[in-house]
């Protein structure tokens, strides 16, 4: 590893399906996009997009699949060389009444869902990771928020921290990408986008790129 500047990093990235409410889930147009819209773009020295992945919007019925997902960004890894630790798990999820894009601080061990998911499970109060201990457990994430948030704003993007994923398959999902990324090395972010009739697709796929350019950046 002896290339100047920071090591290449590597950037996983999910979405959602349709769920309760929502029809159309803009993060599954936005992932299943972003790899043709990033490559047209140019991505920047050092950085590899890795899958891009739409996930069942499920807590326990789509589990499976989510460690799947994540597994397969580190199975490939060299251990000697660390690079786990410049891999970046960026999950997106939608909230219809937001107006602006917020970065993810926290998870909370907490499966309380307002409505069935689409596999038709609803928890309430359940621990996500009962080893965890109880549902007020929180894991939060190693990335800097305050610091990749500032970046997109000064770029002109509607953007906010927030301490509240919810108690929803965002959160569920959430706590255990920050779980695996804590026992495997890498990091998780978790970023709530807004319905394109509040900011439109083109706007929320100039963000998404600016975001995996911000990250890359990191030190």
């Amino acid at each position: 590893m002896g290339s100047e500047g920071p090591p290449a990093i590597t950037i996983y990235v999910t979405g959602f399906k349709k769920f309760h409410g929502v029809s159309e889930n803009p993060t599954e147009t936005i992932v299943g996009n972003l790899k043709e819209y990033v490559e047209k773009k140019g991505l920047p020295k050092g950085l590899t997009l890795g899958s891009c992945s739409i996930l069942e919007t499920a807590g326990q019925g789509a589990l499976a699949h989510l460690y799947q997902t994540l597994q397969s960004a580190i199975s490939g890894v060299d251990t000697e060389s660390s690079n786990s630790g410049r891999t970046i798990w960026v999950h997106f999820g939608v909230n219809s009444g937001a107006t602006r894009f917020a970065l993810e601080h926290q998870a909370v061990n907490e499966a309380t869902f307002r409505c069935p998911d689409e596999m038709g499970w609803k928890p309430q109060k359940a621990p996500i990771i009962p080893a965890d201990g109880g549902i007020s457990h929180i894991r939060k994430t190693s990335l800097p928020v305050e610091e990749v948030t500032k970046a997109l704003a000064k770029m002109g993007y509607k953007v906010m921290t927030s301490d509240d994923a919810g108690r929803f398959v965002c959160n569920y999902v959430y706590y255990h990408s920050l779980r695996f990324a804590e026992q495997n090395g890498t990091k998780s972010l978790f970023v709530h986008v807004p319905l394109f009739l509040t900011i439109d697709e083109e706007t929320q796929m100039q963000f998404a790129a600016a975001l995996l350019e911000v990250l890359a950046s990191l030190n």
